[in-house]
């Protein structure tokens, strides 16, 4: 299964653009993740949906933080990108009828749900500038 990378790549992004101070084209954006521009134009539109960033075209246009990264938290940035599952495991449905199935699914399926609702409290408890005060200065 391929792993989702964007919530990384995001807040890699973001923190970034805060040190910045200014616009960021798209063009830069992908080559500081080693991608394509179109890529980050797609990604960075679910942001700007969320208002944590803004576009503006032409000359001298590209990218810029709508908010202080102090505010934007890892889950709203999770959130944006469409609250794609944390966890890769889950449990296999092969035989519905079987009750050792059954007991099987629903214990995985407990811990499964309770590890995701700490992931997603957690993660709105750490900001971006937390994030960044954490870099080796």
């Amino acid at each position: 299964m391929r792993r989702d990378g964007r919530l990384s790549r995001m807040m890699h992004v973001l923190i970034h653009m805060s040190k910045r101070d200014g616009r960021t084209t798209s063009d830069t954006l992908a080559l500081m993740l080693d991608t394509n521009a179109v890529v980050v134009r797609r990604t960075m539109a679910s942001l700007k949906q969320a208002g944590s960033v803004r576009s503006d075209g032409g000359a001298g246009g590209g990218w810029s933080l709508c908010r202080d990264i102090s505010t934007i938290t890892i889950r709203d940035v999770h959130e944006a990108l469409g609250s794609p599952r944390a966890l890769a495991v889950e449990a296999a449905v092969d035989h519905p009828a079987c009750p050792v199935e059954h007991a099987v699914v629903a214990q995985l399926g407990a811990i499964f749900e309770a590890t995701e609702d700490f992931m997603l409290a957690r993660m709105g408890d750490v900001t971006l500038a937390t994030v960044a005060a954490q870099m080796a200065q």
